[in-house]
């Protein structure tokens, strides 16, 4: 692997997620590779016969399950049996051998290096090759190209269905919007960066899962109306009640013209972040303490409050900070007008940006995916492995009040 290699960074309060992440990783990694080294094994001797014209080569139902024993623990794997009647030229039944988990492996060595590398280093030949000879702890795995092939295909038409999954069923009360950049190695230069468009939703029970994962141009407003767009003829009819996201995206200009009820909120993470950077060094402590008072403040007057202090404060001397701040009033405090409860989940955009904090720490070191295709199935296959463990919303019971279009004030129910 040598220097590219990625460490496995394990944020605080995650350890256990990240382990279980990357056990179900691989767990699903073995499983697919090994069903498509077998179809690819079925399909080499399919034209195969005996004297009645059936196939001496089919498949079989499943060996008995078995453990993997890795650093991250027992690694349960359930393995295609394969049928092969075929017998060799001293009379000796041919059977069939996984070469990428062959009988006697019982062990893997490092297998907390294979996710990471697997996911941001794209899946070509070689890499995949040399994932799976870390994850069990051999030689590079023995993979024909078809193998490789039919194991991305695979990855690819699973993000496809997802994709284009009916969504008639759906109905999301907040949803959280981030466009994610990164480095994509097989393209020209001046199609290096790509950015994914993120779309996260809270359902009416209050559990957190995806809702589109997108191709985008420099998150613009028409990469944002092409997503939301599609999601609304897929059956999404019913926009949420609330939308969370940074500042800077076309996000915002798209979202009024296909769902023009629902209301917005900025995240204060990035508000912070772009007010400070507007400051001189020794300002932004001070700074920041004022901007956390408006948006931990009690009530919606208190906000506003310091919301006029922190601008009188700042205004004279740094304009630009304080116009950075002021032209999203109305926006920043919008979360007052729902459960506080829900706050702690819905002022910023916390719920996308903890999924992706260990991508974005990893893609430096990994020096990108090797494709466009490849970085959205990256994307893709994290996202379902992250959100089993996605928490769930406090107070599920004011989601119904919520979309019920019940008044809040200051957090606190308003009794009709």
């Amino acid at each position: 692997m040598g220097q590219d290699t990625p460490e496995v960074v394990r944020l605080p309060g995650c350890g256990d997620v990240l382990t279980e992440i990357l056990r179900d990783g691989a767990r699903r990694l073995l499983g697919q590779a090994v069903e498509a080294e077998v179809e690819g094994y079925i399909a080499q001797h399919a034209r195969e016969r005996d004297g009645r014209g059936h196939r001496l080569v089919v498949r079989n139902g499943h060996l008995p399950r078995r453990a993997i024993h890795s650093p991250l623990g027992p690694v349960e794997i359930r393995q295609p049996r394969v049928n092969d009647k075929r017998v060799d030229d001293h009379g000796q039944r041919i059977r069939f051998t996984s070469q990428i988990l062959p009988p006697y492996l019982r062990r893997t060595k490092t297998m907390d290096e294979l996710i990471p590398w697997l996911y941001l280093k794209g899946v070509s030949t070689g890499q995949f090759a040399e994932a799976l000879s870390i994850l069990l702890g051999q030689e590079p795995a023995n993979l024909s190209a078809s193998t490789v092939a039919r194991l991305n295909e695979v990855w690819r038409r699973q993000w496809h269905s997802w994709s284009t999954r009916s969504l008639e069923d759906k109905r999301y009360v907040y949803i959280w919007a981030d466009g994610v950049h990164f480095n994509v190695r097989l393209e020209s230069p001046q199609n290096s960066s790509l950015c994914i468009l993120v779309l996260m939703g809270a359902t009416a029970e209050g559990k957190k899962e995806m809702v589109a994962i997108s191709d985008g141009y420099r998150q613009s407003e028409q990469s944002w109306l092409d997503v939301l767009g599609d999601l609304k003829e897929r059956g999404l009819t019913a926009g949420a009640e609330l939308a969370v996201g940074d500042g800077a995206l076309g996000f915002w200009k798209a979202l009024p013209q296909v769902y023009p009820t629902t209301r917005q909120q900025r995240c204060w993470v990035h508000k912070t972040a772009n007010v400070l950077t507007k400051l001189p060094q020794s300002q932004q402590s001070q700074a920041k303490k004022g901007l956390q008072s408006i948006w931990m403040a009690a009530t919606e007057a208190e906000a506003r409050v310091a919301f006029d202090d922190f601008v009188k404060a700042y205004a004279a001397k740094y304009p630009k900070a304080s116009d950075c701040l002021v032209k999203d009033r109305e926006e920043l405090l919008a979360f007052y007008d729902f459960p506080a409860e829900h706050w702690a989940h819905i002022r910023t955009t916390n719920p996308i940006e903890s999924t992706f904090a260990t991508v974005r720490l990893r893609t430096h070191k990994t020096k990108g995916s090797g494709s466009r295709q490849a970085c959205l199935t990256m994307v893709f296959q994290f996202c379902q492995l992250a959100q089993r463990h996605w928490r769930r919303l406090n107070a599920t019971d004011l989601l119904d009040d919520v979309i019920k279009g019940v008044r809040f004030v200051n957090g606190i129910k308003v009794a009709a």
